[in-house]
């Protein structure tokens, strides 16, 4: 089986297109979507997005939380995520969850084993086909799990005039190289650089 390259998305339009698919052509499009938005905004892994707990972003009013505090799963690092970035969207999916009757200690519960009795989160093979379906509707061959974690990091990125350090940082990367292989910018990179050099 050929290993599928995910990329971040770069072009402003098209992270529209996948963010409106993701709302509009799935029954529980509200929490699709805002999985996508979280997971952009903090640059957690996919696993520690689907493991948020309600209580880790909401407050007992219901009311989005500034910081919240978890412990990244592959790393077991202590990691501070801000919220205020996402701050809107997690707003309406509060009112969004209230409408629906949804309850649950999750924040992105599996709805289909709710209504079945069962209270546990969306998992990562669940989300996976969830952006599979939205390439094969957009005609995109590059998302993945990773694609929503990769975007808001190449965002930061690109908004921070390259800040290579501070990306390493959000994404509890222990090197730049490894930072820009997995942002697909080390071969870009080092091109740019090169065009600067006057080898004459």
């Amino acid at each position: 089986m050929v290993k599928q390259t995910v990329l971040p998305i770069k072009d402003s339009n098209v992270l529209n297109e996948v963010k409106d698919t993701l709302l509009n052509n799935f029954t529980y499009g509200r929490r699709n979507y805002t999985v996508f938005q979280v997971g952009k905004a903090t640059l957690l892994r996919v696993s520690d997005v689907l493991h948020l707990k309600y209580s880790d972003v909401y407050d007992n009013a219901g009311n989005v939380l500034k910081n919240t505090y978890i412990h990244d799963i592959k790393t077991g690092k202590a990691n501070e995520l801000y919220l205020e970035p996402v701050k809107r969207d997690l707003e309406t999916y509060h009112d969004w969850l209230e409408s629906e009757g949804i309850e649950s200690e999750w924040l992105f519960p599996s709805l289909k084993k709710q209504n079945a009795g069962t209270d546990t989160h969306i998992n990562e093979r669940q989300f996976y086909r969830i952006m599979q379906k939205v390439g094969d509707l957009l005609g995109i061959n590059y998302l993945g799990t990773h694609t929503m974690r990769k975007t808001g990091a190449y965002k930061v990125y690109e908004a921070t005039g390259h800040d290579i350090a501070l990306v390493m940082d959000l994404l509890n990367h222990s090197s730049q190289k490894m930072t820009l292989k997995y942002l697909g910018l080390d071969r870009e990179t080092k091109e740019r650089k090169l065009r600067r050099v006057n080898f004459d």
